[in-house]
């Protein structure tokens, strides 16, 4: 690959590197082509030399973090690992967590995004729900699939339902008890 060609690789993934964590913290229509790329230390006018278009930036930086998450789920589901549920539910629920979307779940971040996305992108976001339920599912204790798919969907719609939550209101107080109530439900549920 020559000089140039590299320059244009590594600028293009600082871009779609950008965008991931923009869209989370800000949301998909919270930041602007013009904004993103002068973030990015680019010229506006550049982006179509990177990017067909908005959407194949929105699906490259998609695409980007779900590829990170599931290299982050992938220590809890290694057959030597003794991570376990409880141990993804302190994570997730955590103040860490819920202070910087930019660097968190995109499930979660982008939630609210999805339902007014396009069908390609609704359809890769659908496909990172499926994935992390199918985590979720093998880390339950369950020996019915059933139960175990269940008690998956249960644990995924508290998780990202209580950091949503708790993001989205400004009394610290209820914040905490959103975070700990949800973590304590979900450890005794897989206890």
């Amino acid at each position: 690959m020559s000089r140039s060609q590299a320059d244009k690789a590594a600028i293009h993934e600082k871009i779609v590197n950008l965008a991931a964590e923009r869209f989370r913290e800000v949301g998909i229509n919270g930041i602007g082509v013009a904004d993103l790329m002068k973030e990015a230390g680019r010229t506006g006018g550049g982006f179509y030399k990177h990017f067909e278009s908005r959407e194949k930036l929105v699906e490259e930086a998609l695409e980007c973090v779900f590829e990170e998450r599931s290299q982050a789920l992938e220590q809890y589901t290694q057959a030597d690992s003794t991570l376990t549920l409880a141990d993804l539910v302190e994570s997730y629920l955590s103040e860490d967590h819920r202070l910087d979307p930019g660097t968190g779940c995109a499930i979660s971040a982008l939630m609210n995004d999805m339902s007014r996305a396009s069908d390609p992108i609704r359809a890769l976001y659908t496909r990172e729900v499926q994935s992390e339920l199918a985590v979720l599912t093998s880390l339950t204790r369950s020996k019915q699939p059933s139960k175990k798919r269940a008690q998956a969907l249960m644990t995924m719609c508290t998780l990202v339902g209580a950091i949503g939550l708790a993001r989205a209101v400004n009394d610290e107080e209820l914040i905490a008890e959103l975070l700990n109530t949800s973590k304590t439900l979900l450890k005794a549920l897989e206890a």
